[in-house]
């Protein structure tokens, strides 16, 4: 039997969701992403990565782990000086080191290393939107990557503006993007875990971040359009469900503080939304936590990955 957690850290949150992750990434645009970057190595050069919203480096200890991945220079921004610092300490081993030369991208990283001969990290504390504006171009990059990142932005913005600044082939791998679905089993009270799922999905829509539209509850099915709408030719796409069931009443690593995590966030998105009653609400988020100390939940949340390729702006045809 779990405990529901007294206090709640992103960073942790980040690391339970590893394995939920793992599961979840589609296999056929993970492997499909695997062949074009082996396509695009050279053994003069290792392949440059730029990755958005990078945590706490998930991802690059998932492509480390990965056998005959092509050398990588490997670039991750993440907002959260905390993430950036984390991801120092446990990629880094504390070998990191000032980088005081610049970097391709033009901005020095807060912290830098080559934890091993097949990779070298640089990693960035600061905002999407800042970064972009401060490195002006991203030619170097070869691939991009955003791990469950992009339904927290306004595409109609965040795309054009990334795109605006790539060359001509530059892959792009977009993954965890949530679509609209948040499933939660056994059922309590089902007119109003219904209510619940809507009115929360409906606080993603309505999210701002400094000032500016943040949010789409179906980012997944919407991505497609945007990325055309961008210019980027989509090379795959597939389901990348988070699924997350007990197993003879328990769950595997860390995936208890993960569920807490999550109805931990929907109790503070909706704790004093009008459209609930508040009492009713407080006692439906605590049955929720009991569910998974008895190890009853079942989780799931639909998401979608996409692979594409920026091939570089269409020439004006001359009159």
């Amino acid at each position: 039997m779990t405990v529901q957690p007294i206090t709640y850290t992103f960073a942790r949150y980040l690391a339970a969701k590893r394995s939920v992750d793992d599961r979840a990434l589609n296999r056929h645009v993970w492997d499909s992403l695997l062949h074009h970057l082996r396509t695009v190595a050279g053994a003069d050069r290792p392949i440059t990565v730029l990755e958005l919203g990078g945590g706490i480096g998930t991802m690059v200890e998932r492509l480390r782990e990965t056998p005959d991945i092509p050398k990588l220079d490997y670039h991750l921004l993440d907002a959260e000086p905390s993430n950036i610092q984390t991801a120092a300490a446990h990629l880094l081993s504390g070998h990191h080191r000032p980088h005081t030369q610049p970097t391709p991208f033009s901005i020095l990283p807060d912290a830098y290393g080559e934890p091993d001969s097949s990779l070298r990290l640089s990693l960035y504390a600061a905002d999407y939107y800042d970064f972009l504006q401060r490195a002006g171009s991203l030619a170097p990059a070869d691939l991009v990557i955003a791990h469950a990142f992009l339904d927290l932005l306004d595409l109609n913005v965040a795309l054009p503006r990334l795109t605006e600044a790539l060359r001509p082939d530059t892959l792009l791998y977009f993954t965890i993007n949530f679509d609209g679905a948040t499933i939660l089993e056994p059922a309590i009270d089902p007119p109003f875990d219904a209510l619940v799922e809507q009115v929360y999905h409906r606080t993603m829509d309505e999210r701002l971040t400094a000032g500016r539209p943040s949010g789409d509850s179906h980012t997944g099915r919407h991505l497609f359009h945007h990325m055309q709408n961008a210019g980027i030719h989509v090379l795959d796409a597939g389901a990348s469900d988070w699924v997350v069931i007990p197993q003879a009443g328990s769950y595997p690593h860390d995936e208890a503080y993960f569920l807490h995590f999550i109805i931990h966030t929907m109790e503070g998105a909706l704790r004093h939304h009008p459209d609930l009653d508040s009492a009713r609400f407080a006692t439906w988020i605590a049955a929720r936590h009991a569910q998974i100390e008895r190890g009853q939940l079942v989780y799931i949340a639909h998401q979608l990955d996409y692979l594409g390729i920026y091939p570089g702006k269409t020439p004006a045809h001359s009159a």
